[in-house]
């Protein structure tokens, strides 16, 4: 689990315009939140992780690269953890399998499952930590991307910035949807509302627009 695609992707499409102070929730051994100090050489980045095992080697991750004094791994939950700044850009790939059947691991439990009060509670503090143009962006299934939306607008006065769908094939329906939502909208990204990422060109092919998206952090592109 210290690297997939979902994340991956997060960390490469997310967009904000030169923003100071970026918040990881769920950081995990800190991918995200490295590729988006890579992304934003004047960002400071504070990347929040449940799991002690992982969050210590988020920090050991960080230390080693070239952006460690611009990054912070806080081992806290999210509701123990107090902000101190504004964040510009908020970013998670949460746990989203919500009333399955859990795994007897209890740390995949922990990573992989969440219920919706998690979302409430994300949402909840996104709308205060967030700065008046900040941008809180999630990589979700779609059912349940559609799902935070209608709580982010309907209950917590949030707006839709983008979204992003992604397929593996461009013939198939997305499997994930890369959702940004905030406090107002972004003017950056007037009339791009609705994007469309396909993975695969065809079976064990990468599209380009995936290899161009992802070249300057995988060796293999």
């Amino acid at each position: 689990m210290k690297v997939n695609t979902d994340g991956v992707l997060l960390g490469a499409m997310a967009a904000f315009d030169s923003p100071s102070h970026i918040l990881d929730i769920g950081t995990g051994t800190g991918v995200i939140a490295l590729m988006l100090a890579q992304r934003f050489p004047s960002a400071l980045v504070d990347a929040l992780e449940i799991d002690e095992t992982a969050a210590e080697m988020a920090a050991r991750n960080f230390a080693g690269s070239p952006f460690a004094q611009r990054m912070r791994s806080c081992p806290v939950p999210l509701d123990a953890f107090e902000a101190t700044v504004s964040y510009h850009l908020i970013v998670s790939n949460p746990p989203f399998f919500i009333h399955s059947l859990k795994s007897h691991d209890v740390r995949k439990q922990v990573a992989r499952h969440a219920d919706t009060g998690f979302f409430d509670g994300l949402l909840e503090r996104a709308a205060k930590w967030l700065a008046p143009r900040g941008s809180l962006q999630l990589v979700l299934p779609v059912a349940l991307a559609a799902w935070v939306e209608n709580r982010a607008t309907g209950t917590y006065g949030m707006t839709v910035q983008w979204q992003t769908d992604i397929r593996s094939f461009s013939a198939q329906p997305p499997i994930r949807r890369i959702l940004a939502i905030g406090k107002a909208p972004l003017d950056d990204v007037a009339g791009e509302m609705h994007r469309d990422l396909v993975i695969y060109e065809h079976r064990g092919v990468y599209s380009q627009n995936y290899r161009e998206l992802l070249k300057d952090f995988f060796l293999a592109f």
